[in-house]
Order: structure tokens, then C-alpha cells, then sequence
């Protein structure tokens, strides 16, 4: 568990709880402070929890825009993307031993 779990947030009027932290996808260091690009399960102003995909500050205080799906969608969207990899590996391993 992260320091910010489970912790509810306000910003600008909007209140958030993050209730689990999933994944880091990237890091940037390019702001004044690292932000970080993650998959998290967020509930917005009381709302049903969801899938939510954005560039946080460190101290999960401040957000930017972002998506948030249902676990259903989220699970197509994990299909979709697993059989997209299959694919690719595919074509990249008929294309290797094209070339041999």
C-alpha cells in the first residue's frame, strides 16, 4: 500500500479518493517537481471507483487531465492490447526469419 491509498483529495472543487495504486507507466522530470504518468482505481466526487489513467505530482494533491473506464471496459481494453502484442510478436517473428 502507497502512502496516498485510500486518501480522499480536493482540488478546485473536485474531491477524488484514490484507492489503489496499480502501475507507474512513465516518470518526468521536467517540471518543477517529478510528476508521474499512473493507472490507479480513483473515485471522483463520490462516484463509483474506476480505472483511471493520468500524470500525477508526487504528492497526488494535484492531477492532469486523464481517462477513467469501468473494470469492464478495462478489461476489453486489456484484451484488445494483449491480442495487439500477440500480433506484433507475430509479424516480428515471421520478419526475422524472412530475413534469414
Amino acid at each position: 500500500m502507497t502512502d496516498f491509498e485510500g486518501k480522499t483529495f480536493s482540488e478546485g472543487g473536485v474531491e477524488f479518493t484514490i484507492h489503489e495504486h496499480i502501475a507507474v507507466l512513465d516518470y518526468y522530470e521536467g517540471r518543477e517537481a517529478p510528476w508521474r504518468k499512473e493507472v490507479n482505481i480513483v473515485s471522483w466526487n463520490g462516484g463509483e471507483p474506476k480505472v483511471d489513467i493520468r500524470d500525477w505530482s508526487e504528492s497526488h494533491e494535484r492531477m492532469s487531465r486523464g481517462i477513467s473506464i469501468s473494470e469492464e471496459q478495462a478489461d476489453k481494453l486489456a484484451m484488445a492490447l494483449g491480442i495487439r502484442m500477440k500480433n506484433r510478436q507475430k509479424e516480428h517473428r515471421e520478419k526475422e526469419s524472412f530475413e534469414r
